[in-house]
């Protein structure tokens, strides 16, 4: 699960429209919730990028191969202290809740933490499952390669790039 900086305005937009339409949160100003959900995403944005740079850098420190990136990612996002892969979800949704409950912007809750989960989890999985599609997309292109090559490497992330950049992901 992966979330792309081009999609933060409208997943922001639709979680805070759900939210006030359905009557879960009470605020002066949809736009100020807005940009105090947008931060949330926007650093764990931040903070991802920098583990995915320290992972990479250890990996070229070390000599280790690429195949151990993953679990490299995975400890530096941890000592940053986020989660990433199939723990995005549940950190995102704890950080979108606190954010909810500690706003200035935010006048009033109405609903219990296990509601607004409900109600803002399909939102959330809509948006970060989009590298799923992705991935399927450009692994299909890349048939022809050898997965696990370098050439396949260089390859994924151009095609990857191509994608993204043609869908406004980025």
């Amino acid at each position: 699960m992966r979330l792309f900086s081009g999609k933060i305005t409208p997943l922001t937009e639709e979680l805070v429209r759900a939210l006030v339409d359905n009557r879960d949160i009470e605020c002066e100003s949809k736009k100020e919730v807005a940009l105090d959900v947008e931060s949330v995403f926007t650093s764990y944005l931040h903070a991802e990028r920098e583990a995915t740079e320290r992972a990479k850098e250890i990996l070229q420190a070390r000599g280790l191969p690429q195949g151990e990136f993953n679990r490299v990612k995975r400890l530096a996002a941890e000592q940053k202290g986020i989660k990433t892969g199939e723990e995005t979800m549940d950190y995102l949704l704890d950080q979108l809740l606190e954010m909810l409950m500690h706003s200035n912007n935010v006048e009033e809750v109405f609903v219990e933490d296990h509601d607004l989960r409900r109600r803002i989890r399909p939102i959330l999985r809509k948006y970060l499952e989009m590298d799923e599609a992705l991935d399927t997309e450009v692994r299909g292109k890349l048939r022809h390669v050898q997965e696990g090559s370098r050439t396949w490497e260089i390859e994924y992330q151009r095609v990857m790039g191509e994608i993204q950049r043609r869908k406004g992901l980025l």
